[in-house]
C-alpha cells in the first residue's frame, strides 16, 4: 500500500479552504426586489435571500387585510363595526392596544373612531353632505377611543354606533408584520415599504445604510414625480409621513384638509404641511405622523421632547409667504440627514 504524503494532503486542503473562503467573501449577496398591490396602494420589498418570497408576502398581506381592512366586508374589523359577536385576532388586538396608548399620549389627537366625521367631510366611504354645527355636535357623541374597550378578546362599545378605522396606523403595522415575517426566515437585511410607510433593517444591496427621500409638500407634485425635500440614511428604524397638501377638497369655495381634529370635529387649520416621524416600529411612526398633523407644530414639538424614541421632520408654512416653507428637525433626525 502506498504511503500517504500527509504534508501534500494538508497543503491541498489548505488551498481548497482558501479558495472556498475567497469565493464566499467575493460572492455578492443576492437581493430580491418584490412589488405588489394591497390596501389600495403599491408595496415594495427588498431583502437579501437566496429565493423569492413574493407569493408568501402577498398571502401574509391578504391575511392581514382580512383582519383590519374596513373596506373588506369579511374582515374582523368590519364585523366589529357591525356589532357582530366575534373574538378578535392577534393583529387586531395589537393595533387596538397600541392605538389606545397613542390616543392617550396625544391627548386624543390620534383617534381611530373618527370615521363618522371623516365621512361627513367627504374623505371616507361616502361624499359629505352639507355640514352644520348641529351635525358635528351629534357625530362627536360617537367619537372617542375612550368609548371602546377590549375585554376577553371582544370589543365592548359604550355606544353601538361607534366604529373603528385603523387606516392611520394599519399600513405602518402591516409594514412591521412583513418585516417580522422576513426575520422569521432568517433575513437580516431588508426594506419594506407599503404606501410610503417604511421599515428598514441591516444594509442595502451596496452594503450601506438604506436611503429614503422625503417629498416636498407641494400641491402640484404627484407622488411619483414629487421633488425631494431631504434624503435620509438609516437602518433598524421605521419612517412614516403624513400631510395635508395633496388630500383636500373644496367646501363652500374653501380648501378643506383631510385631517380632522377629534376635539372640534372640524378640519385642522394650522401651518403644518407634513410630518415625517422616525420610530423603532412603523406602527408607532404612522400613528404619530397622523397625530402631529392634528396637533400642529408647537404641540408636536412638546410630544417629541417627551418621547425620546421618536424623531421627526416637521415642514410648515412660513408666516411670511415670500419666505417659502420652514422646517423643524429633532437632533436625531438631523443626524440622519447630515450623513448624506
Amino acid at each position: 500500500m502506498r504511503r500517504v504524503n500527509r504534508g501534500l494532503v494538508a497543503a491541498i486542503l489548505f488551498v481548497i479552504i482558501f479558495l472556498l473562503m475567497y469565493f464566499f467573501r467575493s460572492a455578492k449577496p443576492v437581493y430580491q426586489r418584490d412589488e405588489g398591490f394591497i390596501f389600495g396602494t403599491v408595496y415594495h420589498v427588498t431583502y437579501r435571500y437566496d429565493k423569492n418570497l413574493l407569493s408568501e408576502i402577498q398571502r401574509e398581506l391578504e391575511a392581514f387585510d382580512l383582519s383590519l381592512s374596513p373596506f373588506n366586508e369579511a374582515s374582523v374589523i368590519s364585523k366589529v363595526n357591525r356589532n357582530e359577536s366575534i373574538e378578535v385576532d392577534d393583529w387586531f388586538r395589537a393595533v387596538f392596544l397600541r392605538s389606545k396608548e397613542i390616543y392617550k399620549s396625544t391627548g386624543g389627537a390620534f383617534d381611530p373612531t373618527l370615521s363618522p366625521l371623516i365621512n361627513a367631510w367627504g374623505f371616507g366611504f361616502k361624499n359629505g353632505d352639507t355640514i352644520t354645527p348641529v351635525m358635528i355636535d351629534s357625530l362627536l357623541e360617537i367619537v372617542g377611543m375612550n368609548k371602546v374597550e377590549l375585554k376577553g378578546g371582544r370589543v365592548i362599545k359604550e355606544d353601538n354606533r361607534v366604529t373603528l378605522n385603523f387606516s392611520a396606523i394599519a399600513k405602518g403595522y402591516a409594514t412591521d408584520v412583513i418585516g417580522k415575517f422576513l426575520e422569521k426566515k432568517g433575513i437580516t437585511d431588508y426594506l419594506v415599504e407599503i404606501g410610503g410607510e417604511i421599515i428598514a433593517k441591516g444594509k442595502n444591496p451596496k452594503g450601506e445604510l438604506w436611503s429614503v427621500g422625503i417629498s416636498k409638500p407641494q400641491e402640484e407634485n404627484d407622488v411619483q414625480n414629487s421633488d425631494i425635500e431631504e434624503i435620509i440614511r438609516f437602518t433598524d428604524a421605521a419612517v412614516a409621513t403624513s400631510g395635508n397638501y395633496r388630500n383636500y377638497h373644496l367646501v363652500n369655495g374653501r380648501k378643506v384638509a383631510h385631517t380632522i381634529d377629534p376635539a372640534s370635529g372640524y378640519p385642522v387649520r394650522h401651518s403644518l404641511l407634513s410630518a415625517t416621524v422616525m420610530a423603532p416600529d412603523c406602527m408607532t411612526a404612522d400613528a404619530y405622523a397622523t397625530a402631529f398633523m392634528v396637533l400642529g407644530v408647537e404641540r408636536s414639538k412638546e410630544i417629541l421632547a417627551a418621547e425620546p424614541e421618536l424623531d421627526a421632520l416637521l415642514i410648515f408654512a412660513s408666516k411670511d409667504d415670500t419666505l417659502g416653507n420652514e422646517y423643524y428637525m429633532t437632533p436625531g433626525f438631523a443626524k440622519r440627514v447630515r450623513e448624506n
